[in-house]
């Protein structure tokens, strides 16, 4: 399988919706792993207001071909009004691992 792994960023307001959108984008195999890491502060202007909120990033671990549902869904799952999702090409790792990856999103054919 040649389908590139990337990996997906996005924050939540708590652990609560950063746990249910894990559990969902890879109960519905959009990814294959999401680390949750707490701790996270982000400084941003809102609304024309400076903002400075602790969240929880998402780290998605997915590929290319999967990236349009993904960002379907996480619309659909995110209590934010505009939630950030920034796309990271990996461009190298444990190819084991990576393939990894590939498989627990690949499409199953029916």
């Amino acid at each position: 399988m040649t389908d590139q792994v990337i990996l997906a960023l996005s924050t939540c307001p708590d652990e609560a919706a950063a746990q249910r959108i894990a559990a969902t984008l890879v109960s519905e195999r959009l990814a294959t792993c999401v680390n949750r890491l707490s701790g996270v502060r982000s400084t941003y202007i809102w609304q024309g207001q400076l903002q400075d909120d602790p969240e929880i990033l998402l780290i998605i671990k997915t590929t290319a071909a999967r990236v349009a549902e993904l960002e379907a869904r996480l619309k659909a799952l995110h209590p934010y009004e505009l939630p950030e999702l920034v796309i990271v090409p990996v461009t190298g790792g444990n190819e084991r691992y990576l393939e990894w990856v590939r498989q627990g999103v690949a499409v199953k054919e029916e």
